[in-house]
């Protein structure tokens, strides 16, 4: 006492190296800061060097443990055509295909109500009116193209959704009782997630690999398998940043784009 700065950073790559979560690495920083303190002295977790390394232990480790499996658009018609032919089906069928033709954060799908959604004769327009990088509520629109094929078009499912429900006005997606009751209150970006992993798992995949952000990232991985452009993939999820959609485009064609192809 009193330990230097480089002295602490040294101490949080071990733990890094060790395995331990962001968490625990965080709690051994701030009990060494408090121990300073009361001691009279410094803390030395103030310094830059150790704030600049936690910093990328972070950016590291918080990516790869929260990182969850995108929900494919092969995938997702396997499981509509699982959905029961109910009320609670018809909205999560809309809840699934809506989503994945939007990109859309969960957030943005449980805040959406009934006169941001306009049907045209080439699909419907949907207006966020705010979302997590739209802290202003500047909004924006995005366009949803009828479906090639009837079971999987996110234009006519929500439209069935909403006729079946008797919706008008007020939240688009809501909660469905056990006897057919439609709720007056909005679903939860928690109901989301619930909702993706019940039907992940109808099909027989791994309800802990997928999340409420598997279909955003879903539609992303899969218009880059499709070949579309990074610009009409920004266009639909909002990014701000090219690297990020990248990193989606990357995923996508791993075994497109593969130098070990044809070679073995």
């Amino acid at each position: 006492m009193p330990a230097s700065p480089e002295t602490v950073t040294l101490y949080v790559v071990s733990l890094a190296q060790e395995g331990r979560r962001v968490s625990t690495i965080s709690r051994a920083l701030a009990t060494i800061s408090q121990r300073h303190r009361t001691m009279g002295f410094p803390s030395p977790t103030s310094a830059s060097i150790v704030k600049e390394t936690l910093r990328g232990i972070r950016r590291h480790l918080g990516v790869h443990q929260a990182q969850k499996c995108p929900l494919l658009s092969e995938q997702l018609r396997a499981i509509v055509a699982t959905t029961p032919d109910d009320l609670s089906g018809s909205r999560d069928r809309a809840i699934l295909l809506l989503g994945f033709a939007m990109a859309a954060r969960r957030s943005e799908l449980v805040a959406l109500d009934v006169t941001d959604v306009a049907f045209t004769p080439e699909g419907a327009v949907v207006t966020i009116r705010r979302s997590k990088t739209d802290q202003d509520g500047a909004g924006r629109r995005i366009g949803i193209p009828y479906g090639s094929s009837p079971e999987t078009c996110p234009v006519r499912a929500l439209h069935a959704w909403l006729t079946a429900a008797g919706i008008t006005t007020g939240p688009l997606f809501r909660g469905v009782g056990r006897w057919g009751r439609i709720s007056s209150e909005r679903l939860t970006d928690r109901a989301v997630a619930r909702t993706i992993k019940r039907h992940v798992a109808a099909v027989g995949l791994d309800p802990r690999a997928y999340a409420g952000h598997s279909l955003r990232s879903g539609l992303a991985t899969s218009a880059a398998r499709a070949g579309r452009s990074e610009r009409s993939i920004m266009a639909t999820t909002g990014h701000k940043s090219v690297e990020m959609v990248r990193r989606y485009i990357r995923a996508g064609n791993l075994f497109q784009d593969c130098a070990a192809a044809g070679l073995l």
